[in-house]
């Protein structure tokens, strides 16, 4: 055999092993690298986009984005089992966890942050974990997503139980910081979902829901902050809403739970009270203050 042909098969063994051994913890089948599909990572349908006009990429960077709401809606029966799962065990003190790395970890810390000044629920109820910890929130935070290990530790760091839920967000679906954490949430027992832009992943394998939000190629190749960010960020937002509304943090339409933290949430509850209980502006503004939220201050007036 040619020695050149012979280098070459032999660093495709050793790279397909050293990937494997990377990216799929040693419990999963492996049979997946050979079949799965990126579609993540697969070539634009567009081309030479440093030639086009300002217009002509809005507009086709328009229409790519239109596929994602379409991807959102074939995954909905899957959402819908997400949140209902994991109602029922916050319900009993559960809390829920988002775990990802990069552009996903951020998202998921993104939308865990909104939960206590949205709807006046305690840090700990959501909680987002990203790979590298919070300096990865601003900066790459090199190989941190690539240990397979570290995302169980940094869910255990938090006291992580059977009554908690995970839910891993990867793009790829391959991301070992994440795929590692589902498969030993699961193991303990643990419901665990995850948000992947590829069908058939090892995070899917680990996942008890895999919601598989798949937009096609991105506008600019391979860039996953693109169209999967926005189906993440689109499929995060219907699952925290949709759970803190059934926990009973939101009342009518409004969010009665909020904290009124600025002058401008501090407006925006006087009126709430006003047109709840019919008392002059100034008082309600008292009585928001005092007691922190419109909840807690229609409750205290009626006094129920």
């Amino acid at each position: 055999m040619n020695l050149c042909i012979y280098r070459i098969i032999s660093l495709n063994i050793c790279a397909h092993r050293l990937i494997n051994s990377i990216f799929v913890p040693e419990t999963t089948d492996r049979r997946w690298f050979m079949v799965m599909e990126k579609i993540t990572e697969a070539a634009s349908l567009y081309d030479e986009l440093e030639k086009k006009t300002t217009r002509e990429m809005l507009e086709e960077l328009k229409v790519e984005n239109g596929k994602v709401i379409l991807a959102v809606q074939r995954v909905i029966p899957r959402i819908e089992e997400l949140v209902d799962r994991a109602v029922d065990r916050m319900r009993q003190g559960g809390r829920l966890f988002y775990l990802g790395a990069g552009t996903s970890g951020r998202l998921g810390v993104l939308d865990a942050s909104e939960i206590p000044p949205t709807f006046g629920m305690s840090p700990t109820c959501v909680v987002g974990l990203i790979a590298g910890g919070d300096a990865a929130l601003r900066a790459p935070v090199e190989n941190a997503e690539d240990d397979a290990r570290q995302g169980w530790k940094d869910l255990v760091q938090h006291r992580v139980n059977a009554r908690d839920t995970v839910v891993g967000i990867a793009a790829s679906g391959t991301t070992p910081y994440v795929t590692g954490a589902l498969h030993a949430a699961r193991k303990h027992g643990i419901l665990t979902a995850v948000i992947t832009g590829n069908p058939g992943s090892p995070a899917a394998a680990e996942a008890d829901i895999p919601i598989e939000v798949i937009v096609g190629p991105e506008y600019v190749t391979g860039s996953s902050r693109m169209k999967s960010g926005t189906g993440q960020k689109l499929v995060l937002n219907m699952i925290s809403t949709s759970i803190m509304i059934k926990l009973g943090r939101v009342k009518g339409n409004r969010m009665v739970h909020m904290q009124p933290s600025n002058r401008k949430l501090v407006d925006r509850g006087t009126r709430m009270l006003v047109e709840a209980l019919g008392i002059p502006g100034e008082q309600a503004r008292r009585l928001l203050l005092i007691h922190g939220s419109v909840q807690q201050a229609i409750e205290q007036f009626r006094g129920e």
